[in-house]
């Protein structure tokens, strides 16, 4: 692949990009840089955690970028995952990397790394104690938006050493690129800021969108507003599931939030944008024939236009919706239903409690 076609794909990838200029530097110089992503396994993985980020990871892969998974067990644990039980958030981890699996990323191609190894490496415990003594508690404060909580709700010594641990993960997995959400936009910041006074180097940022849950968007200041849109994909009645069923899909879409002529914050046209055509070359809308007939569009371009002139009814945007989200949901749902040590951990976390 070319070095433009490289940068373009990791432009599709970044909604921000800090810097494009060091990106450009960076794959210049280094053949195939480390990037990595991290997850917390926190309950059930919603489609901006399964579909969403398998495309993404996807197209890192084949700009060139050598990926690192960092199943963050113990930053679960730290946040008081599944009651603080280190060893169901441990499951929880296993069932996603395996949801991966199914929904297409090519996990073959990627290094899985879990906290709970690196844990007893005094290495990784000396770069923490450097992140934490080269800023302040009020900055670890202001960073428990990567935690999905808001200034206040820092509360346990645990959330503190939580962006402490997380900016040191950059320099322990030697990544040079942070591949993670908007919402961990604070922490990657940091580390670009101590990165080299502390002797490493200044990380590319490349953060990709947050996408929207199904209900109406928060009218609230930025920083806000990125907290409820992380949020809104864990409620149940707001979120669709790796694991949920067709009816419960098609129930769920059936009730999301799609204004007429709308396309502004409208969760149907946003999965259409960062899932659909992303997996899919055309989108069919099923229409009676006194409405004008089925119509087959090309690209998402053509999907706004025809939207926002009312030439697509809502509902009729919304089953096309369900339907292509049921498609690529199936093959996770069918591997969890026919694999026998796959169905049992499922069912085994379904069970656990969630806890935030």
């Amino acid at each position: 692949m070319d070095f433009e076609s490289r940068i373009a794909l990791i432009n599709q990838v970044g909604e921000e990009i800090i810097t494009e200029d060091e990106l450009r530097h960076l794959l210049k110089t280094k053949e195939h840089p480390i990037a990595y992503d991290g997850f917390e396994p926190s309950g059930n993985l919603h489609i901006a955690q399964g579909i969403m980020r398998a495309i993404n990871v996807n197209k890192m892969l084949k700009a060139g970028c050598r990926f690192k998974m960092w199943v963050a067990d113990w930053f679960g644990w730290l946040n008081n995952k599944m009651g603080g039980d280190l060893e169901k958030i441990k499951l929880v981890g296993k069932h996603q990397v395996e949801v991966w699996k199914a929904c297409g990323m090519e996990t073959e191609k990627i290094e899985f790394l879990w906290t709970s190894d690196a844990v007893s490496d005094a290495e990784y415990w000396k770069k923490v104690v450097n992140v934490a003594r080269s800023t302040t508690i009020q900055r670890m404060i202001r960073c428990g938006q990567i935690m999905g909580r808001k200034e206040a709700d820092v509360q346990q010594a645990s959330q503190i050493l939580y962006p402490a641990m997380q900016c040191a993960d950059i320099f322990h997995l030697k990544a040079d690129i942070t591949q993670l959400g908007m919402d961990q936009r604070k922490v990657n910041i940091l580390a670009r800021e101590i990165g080299e006074k502390l002797g490493y180097w200044k990380p590319v940022v490349v953060s990709h969108h947050m996408l929207m849950g199904l209900g109406e968007p928060p009218k609230t200041n930025d920083e806000n507003r990125i907290l409820e849109l992380k949020m809104s994909k864990t409620n149940p009645e707001k979120a669709i599931f790796m694991n949920d069923s067709e009816e419960e899909i098609k129930k769920k879409i059936a009730k999301a939030y799609c204004p007429a002529k709308i396309i502004e914050e409208n969760p149907m046209l946003e999965y259409s944008k960062y899932l659909i055509f992303e997996k899919f070359s055309t989108m069919e809308i099923k229409r009676v024939e006194k409405f004008g007939g089925d119509l087959v569009i090309e690209n998402y371009a053509e999907l706004e236009k025809l939207y926002r002139e009312g030439k697509i009814h809502p509902m009729d945007l919304k089953n096309a919706v369900a339907h292509y989200i049921n498609e690529m949901i199936k093959p996770v749902r069918e591997k969890f239903q026919k694999d026998t040590k796959l169905k049992k951990l499922l069912e085994t976390i379904k069970g656990f409690e969630v806890t935030r």
